[in-house]
């Protein structure tokens, strides 16, 4: 998939901005402040319908204005040429377009542009809890099965209720059970799809794991991952069910007493491992950067084998973090990858040590204070 342009206007300092962009390779240098996070923040919000830097759309407008509009143009194998267009208006919220209709839902997008971005802040991804890591695996699984994405919602909606009805029922026990019973039945069947689904795709991913990690760390260790959930992971979809009823009606008199849904995917849990060790616990500030990186190459040479559409991969301010022997060994893989490929860094890398940037296939460009340049670097 490429995106031959972007348009942005009042999106945080690019107040009218227009970049072009080379079919392979983007790098975009300057100084911190300068808008070079907002052009790939931009097309991230044409590919996914939200900031990966802001959780707020309103935080994105530029502080004089009241409105940000952007717009990108995109050629794929299945579309083979489309526009995509976001705005936002502290009064009518977000609106997504794509060739100037209107999307009903904002999921609608998620997956016809696959993206696949590594930022400063997927440290959490190893650090923190588990709400992290199945945030990354939801959205890792959105962009390559829509059902997947509808089960999730269907099961946030269907979880929301029934927690409501466990708050606010205030009658007789038998009854409220009477109550719950065919919204347990709903919670099961699409949660049962959901562990089925992330157990597949997980242990699928586990050799694209191993070996990006062995490619970028050059060291010997085994980097894998152990899925977590109520039941024995499997893609059997009958069996989980049985289980999770099996569950769910032994924790019903705790979960009328706590007043809300204890068991499902909703608590699931994605361990990272070095060697069978727990990343989390034992890792090195060092192994949680390569980890990083490597689980995002991993979902992006995933993506490639999967997709009839090659995903735009995008890395924000990463190589600052890595020694020139790193910086060579990923610069290589990413020259391999025939997809397109954005790169920012505040920090000067001598990336023309590396690649040819002919303007044609590999560009290489300057902002400053919201205005961008093409260069030779």
């Amino acid at each position: 998939m490429l995106n031959t342009y972007t348009d942005l206007r009042n999106f945080r300092n690019h107040i009218e901005t227009r970049v072009e962009w080379a079919p392979h390779l983007n790098v975009i240098t300057g100084p911190n402040g300068s808008g070079k996070t907002s052009l790939i923040d931009a097309i991230h919000y044409l590919c996914m319908s939200r900031s990966f830097v802001s959780n707020s759309d309103m935080y994105v407008v530029n502080q004089d204005e009241s409105y940000f509009m952007i717009k990108g143009h995109f050629e794929g194998q299945i579309r083979s040429e489309f526009e995509v267009s976001c705005s936002y208006s502290r009064g009518d919220g977000k609106k997504i377009f794509v060739n100037d209709s209107p999307l009903e839902r904002l999921s609608d997008l998620i997956g016809m542009v696959p993206v696949v971005t590594l930022t400063p802040d997927d440290k959490k991804l190893t650090l923190e809890g588990p709400a992290e890591r199945r945030s990354y695996i939801d959205s890792f699984i959105s962009q390559i099965s829509p059902k997947y994405l509808r089960d999730l919602i269907d099961y946030r909606r269907i979880r929301k209720q029934r927690n409501s009805l466990l708050q606010e029922y205030r009658g007789p026990v038998s009854v409220l059970e009477a109550y719950l019973e065919p919204w347990n039945v709903q919670l099961v069947e699409t949660g049962a799809r959901i562990v089925a689904k992330r157990h597949s795709v997980l242990e699928n991913l586990k050799d694209y794991l191993d070996k990006d990690y062995a490619m970028i760390s050059g060291m010997e260790l085994t980097a894998g991952l152990e899925y977590q959930t109520f039941c024995e992971p499997t893609s059997d979809v009958e069996a989980i069910e049985k289980e999770y009823y099996r569950q769910l009606e032994e924790a019903q008199p705790k979960e009328i007493d706590r007043e809300i849904t204890t068991i499902g995917p909703h608590r699931d849990e994605v361990v990272f491992l070095l060697d069978d060790f727990e990343l989390r616990r034992y890792g090195s500030q060092g192994q949680h950067r390569l980890f990083a990186l490597s689980l995002k190459m991993a979902q992006l040479h995933y993506y490639s084998d999967e997709l009839d559409d090659l995903p735009i991969l995008m890395l924000d301010d990463v190589f600052g973090d890595l020694d020139l022997n790193k910086t060579e060994i990923l610069l290589d893989a990413l020259q391999q990858h025939h997809g397109q490929i954005f790169i920012t860094s505040a920090n000067p890398v001598p990336f023309e040590n590396y690649v040819t940037f002919d303007g044609t296939d590999n560009r290489f460009y300057k902002v400053e204070k919201g205005t961008v340049t093409e260069v030779s670097p």
